[in-house]
């Protein structure tokens, strides 16, 4: 687990200048251990308490995410703490956004709500055993974690159902997402939340996180004076790519939360 120290230097400029740094961050795997029922994956001990402390202090704090926003909300305490914390969560890799208990998704998605409620359903039905079918609303999510074997399955049907209905598929940590064609991503999100600012971090551990870090690095080459600083949280799964971009490599979400308390 990273202690302060190992973090201090490259995430210096965040903290020397709060008013004008942003601190992003995944959940799953980051803030959350990975759990076989996602439905059941909570944030680790204190990391709420650490974000809306962030938030009360930084100039933007989100959890940027490919859950629902409802299902960040409600676990990141949105509700209860939004008085004095201005912590933000984008759901479904920007998709849908919720501020307190309210969340709002992007127009473009919305007509494709009755498509994917139809593939979710067709999921169901059809999906071998072991295969979990998770509605998002306006997406929905094949995990084969529990029947590893089924990935051949998994990526053939999710293929197909592309094809047939017009929904994009991203391949993901042992699933196989389908999403409708709005050209958003953690990339697109991470660039509008870093306007106006002068330093900003994205800690991910995933695949779906490379464009965060993309987008930081873009920044950083185009921007004059901002300082981008991508944090990668190591783990079994963990593409080698996300660790060889990293300026920061943590362990675990143990080590995730380190270096956000690190920023307090």
């Amino acid at each position: 687990m990273v202690v302060p120290e190992a973090s201090a230097a490259p995430l210096a400029a965040l903290v020397a200048s709060p008013g004008t740094a942003g601190i992003l961050t995944d959940f799953d795997g980051t803030l959350a251990p990975i759990v076989g029922d996602p439905a059941a994956a909570r944030p680790l001990a204190g990391a709420v308490d650490v974000l809306h402390g962030l938030a009360r202090r930084y100039a933007r704090v989100a959890v940027v995410s490919g859950r629902p926003a409802g299902f960040l909300a409600g676990h990141l305490g949105l509700a209860d703490r939004h008085a004095g914390s201005a912590l933000l969560a984008v759901g479904l890799y920007g998709l849908e956004t919720a501020t307190g208990d309210e969340v709002s998704s992007h127009p473009a998605a919305e007509q494709w709500r009755p498509v994917v409620a139809a593939t979710a359903d067709m999921a169901e039905e059809q999906a071998p055993p072991g295969v979990l079918v998770e509605r998002k609303g306006i997406s929905v999510t094949l995990h084969y974690r529990a029947n590893p074997q089924a990935e051949a399955w998994c990526r053939h049907w999710a293929a197909e159902q592309a094809a047939r209905t017009g929904l994009v598929l991203y391949p993901a940590r042992m699933s196989e997402e389908l999403r409708p064609p709005v050209a958003v991503d953690k990339g697109t999100v991470v660039a509008g939340l870093a306007a106006g600012l002068d330093a900003v971090c994205f800690l991910g551990d995933d695949r779906g996180d490379l464009p965060a870090f993309a987008a930081l690095e873009q920044l950083e080459s185009t921007k004059e004076g901002f300082t981008a600083v991508a944090v990668a949280v190591r783990s079994s799964e963990a593409p080698d790519e996300l660790l060889d971009r990293a300026d920061l490599v943590v362990d675990g979400p143990l080590g995730a939360l380190s270096a956000l308390r690190s920023l307090l």
